[in-house]
C-alpha cells in the first residue's frame, strides 16, 4: 500500500477527483451503497486513507509553531479539498432527489444501486490476488456482517448533541469501509431520517454536530485500517469484498413492509421479496440495474485496465496498473 496520497496535477486529474466525490457523496446518501467502495473502485482508497493519517501529531505540533508553509506541504490539500468539494457537492444537491426517490420510486432507486453494488463487488474482486482458504473464510466473514448489520431493526433514538456525536463516529466507520454504508448505520441508529430532513432543510447544527463525530472517527479508525491493509492486505481487501456482497441486502430492490414495536415504538420493516418477473416494473428495473452495473465496469476498466469481465475483450495498451491497495 503507497504511503503517500497522489495530488491531483491536471485539470483532467481535479475534474476526475471532484466526479469522485460526487459519486461518494450520492452513494452515502442512500441506506446500502458506501463512498468508500466508490473510492476503492475509483482507485482512491489508499490515497484517502494516507489524506486522513496526514492529520496527526506532527500537523498539531507544525499548527503550534504557525509554520504555514509546513502544513501547506505536510497535509495534500489539494486532494482533501476537491474530493471534499464533490462529496458536499452530491449531499447537499442530492439530498431532495434522493429523498424524492426513496419515498416514490423506490424499486428502481434501488435497483440502480443494486447494480452499482454488485458491478463494485465484481471489481473490487479482481485486486485479489490469490483465492487462498483463508481469503475465502475472510470473504465469507466480512459478507456475514455486512449482511447482518444491514438487516438489524431501526432503532428509534433520540437526537441530543452526544447521540447525534456518537452516530457520527460510529457512522463513519461505515462510510470508509466498501459495502457498508454509514446511512444504513445511521438508520439504524435512528438518525438518517433526521439527519437528511436538516441537510434538505438546511438545518446545519444538527450536521455539524454529526459531522464532528465524523471527523473524530474517521481520524482514529482510517489508521487501523491503514495498519490493516499493510500488514495483511490480502485479507483485508477480502473482507472488504465480503462487506461490499453482503451489503446487496439493504438495495434488494423489492421488499415487503411490515411493522414491529420497539420499546413501544412502531417501526417500519422491510424484508427482500421475489419480484413478479412478467411485470413492466421488473423489466425496467433490470434494465436499470444493468445500466448501474455497466457504469461502475466501465469506469472501473477506464481506471484500472483491469477488470475482471472487461480486461478479456479490452486490453489498452498501457502499463499494467496496480491498485492502490495492492502496492507495498
Amino acid at each position: 500500500m503507497q504511503n503517500k496520497t497522489r495530488q491531483p496535477r491536471t485539470l483532467r486529474e481535479y475534474i476526475t477527483l471532484f466526479l469522485t466525490g460526487i459519486g461518494m457523496g450520492a452513494a452515502d446518501s442512500v441506506p446500502g451503497v458506501s463512498g468508500g467502495t466508490v473510492a476503492f473502485v475509483r482507485g482512491i482508497y489508499a490515497d484517502l486513507l494516507n489524506a486522513i493519517k496526514s492529520v496527526n501529531v506532527d500537523l498539531l505540533k507544525l499548527v503550534l509553531k504557525l509554520d504555514f508553509k509546513g502544513i501547506m506541504n505536510h497535509v495534500p490539500w489539494r486532494f482533501l479539498i476537491t474530493l471534499g468539494a464533490g462529496i458536499l457537492t452530491a449531499i447537499f444537491t442530492l439530498a431532495r432527489l434522493v429523498s424524492y426517490l426513496m419515498e416514490n420510486q423506490r424499486v428502481f432507486l434501488f435497483a440502480f444501486f443494486f447494480g452499482l453494488v454488485m458491478a463494485s463487488a465484481v471489481a473490487v474482486g479482481g485486486k485479489l490476488k490469490k483465492w487462498s482458504i483463508l481469503n475465502i473464510v475472510a470473504l465469507l466473514a466480512g459478507a456475514a456482517a455486512a449482511f447482518i448489520i444491514v438487516g438489524m431493526i431501526p432503532a428509534e433514538r433520540d437526537h441530543q448533541p452526544l447521540t447525534l456525536f456518537l452516530s457520527g463516529f460510529v457512522a463513519i466507520m461505515a462510510m470508509i469501509l466498501p459495502g457498508i454504508s454509514g446511512s444504513s448505520i445511521l438508520l439504524i441508529l435512528g438518525q438518517y431520517e433526521y439527519i437528511l430532513n436538516s441537510v434538505r432543510d438546511f438545518n446545519l447544527l444538527p450536521v455539524a454536530i454529526l459531522g464532528l463525530g465524523c471527523v473524530f472517527g474517521i481520524m482514529i479508525f482510517s489508521r487501523i485500517l491503514s495498519w490493516l491493509l499493510n500488514r495483511y492486505p490480502q485479507v483485508t481487501i477480502a473482507v472488504l469484498i465480503g462487506f461490499v456482497i453482503g451489503s446487496l441486502r439493504a438495495v434488494w430492490p423489492w421488499q415487503s413492509e411490515s411493522t414491529v414495536t420497539v420499546e413501544g415504538i412502531a417501526e417500519t420493516v422491510r424484508t427482500a421479496v421475489m419480484p413478479e418477473f412478467a411485470s413492466g416494473e421488473f423489466v425496467i428495473a433490470l434494465v436499470i440495474c444493468l445500466i448501474g452495473f455497466l457504469i461502475v465496469t466501465l469506469i472501473d476498466h477506464l481506471e484500472s485496465h483491469d477488470n475482471p469481465l472487461l480486461r478479456l475483450v479490452w486490453k489498452p495498451h498501457r502499463a499494467e496498473y496496480v491498485h492502490p491497495a495492492e502496492q507495498n
